[in-house]
């Protein structure tokens, strides 16, 4: 069974496509929970318009499900609390020039 840190870097490989940087950095990760086999990710998207969200959880799915002791990775979008540039570490807010 992975730790909630192992399962946040493997997240850290999943890339939004238009800003180039990771959902953990860019703060789009909101919650994991591993429960034996199975992982929950609960992400959000920088806006309720972005066509990603499917992909995103794809890839979610294939990084989190490499991880020694996954059986099964539940990746859940919401849009609550909705995002802000607030919620980005500060080495993404430096990138972006926040």
């Amino acid at each position: 069974m992975p730790s909630v840190e192992e399962v946040r870097e493997a997240l850290t490989n999943v890339i939004d496509p238009e800003l180039g940087l990771d959902f953990v950095e860019l703060g789009l990760v909101y919650d994991i929970e591993v429960e034996g086999g199975e992982v929950f990710v609960s992400f959000t998207l920088t806006s309720p318009g972005c066509p990603i969200g499917p992909q995103v959880a794809e890839q979610m799915e294939e990084f989190v499900g490499d991880l020694d002791g996954v059986e099964r990775v539940y990746p859940k979008m919401t849009f609550s609390p909705a995002w802000t540039p607030d919620l980005m570490s500060e080495d993404a807010k430096f990138a972006l020039g926040y």
